[in-house]
């Protein structure tokens, strides 16, 4: 998930691209409670409609949204991913895989009832067009959900904010609150089934110096459960905005291609 760019050793941009077994086990650990579903199903509902998931990475989403959504399209930009992402998804009726950017999404005008980017470009000031290409594929009335780490939640955003040290946390919620989004915090909890897959995923998250101090304080924080599990509370935000109901598109970024 990591992705500001920092004089680290972390790469900046998704260490799915990079790591994919580890992010495997990310994926699996997150969310343990399904706080983050709950809150998306009260406020962005995807039952019967169209859904875009933006950045879908290997399709770890895809599945899920697939249970009762009509149709379930996958944009990713990594090609060994859309690979993967197409594995699968195999044999999921309605769900397909497409490689594209949240810039120049490859899908047509007011096609979709929900666009959803779940830790996946949407990060504050810089993705403005992004926004806009979200608003040109949804139909009036649809809705941009964007789910992303919260830095105010300790201990997760303590330690995202040291490796991040020109990150304003009080700039990204102002830049999202002017764009006419909605924020709900959700504080989750992800499981580790046991120390390996723990370390192995904060070590892809974070620099060497901040991911030894993660795994020595979440080993701290699990002492003496018995399971030889690993609980560790992250907190997200969940950014909601609808298109007007009046809005039949919004003007397209320059040069976004459309489908015939």
């Amino acid at each position: 998930m990591r992705r500001f760019v920092r004089k680290v050793d972390v790469v900046p941009s998704p260490n799915i691209w990079y790591h994919p077994e580890a992010y495997e086990r990310e994926n699996r650990a997150q969310d343990a409670g399904g706080a983050i579903w709950a809150a998306l199903a009260e406020d962005a509902p995807w039952a019967g409609r169209d859904v875009l998931d933006v950045g879908c990475g290997d399709g770890f989403h895809l599945a899920r949204f697939a249970e009762t959504a009509r149709s379930v399209t996958g944009v990713e930009p990594h090609a060994p991913l859309v690979h993967r992402a197409e594995r699968r998804t195999a044999g999921l009726a309605g769900v397909s895989v497409r490689r594209g950017t949240a810039q120049r999404l490859p899908v047509e005008d007011a096609s979709v009832d929900l666009v959803h980017a779940r830790t996946a470009y949407f990060f504050g000031p810089g993705c403005e067009p992004g926004l806009a290409e979200a608003d040109r594929v949804l139909r009036p009335g649809g809705v941009l959900a964007i789910v992303d780490l919260d830095t105010r939640h300790a201990p997760y955003g303590d330690w995202m904010l040291a490796d991040l040290p020109h990150y304003d946390p009080d700039k990204v919620d102002e830049f999202f609150a002017r764009a006419g989004f909605a924020c709900r915090r959700v504080e989750t909890r992800w499981r580790f089934p046991d120390r390996a897959s723990m370390e192995a995923v904060l070590r892809i998250e974070f620099s060497a110096k901040v991911a030894e101090r993660a795994v020595a304080e979440t080993v701290r924080r699990n002492a003496g459960r018995g399971s030889g599990e690993f609980v560790l509370p992250v907190g997200y935000r969940v950014l909601v905005r609808a298109k007007p109901s009046g809005l039949l598109h919004s003007c397209s970024v320059e040069g976004s291609p459309r489908m015939p």
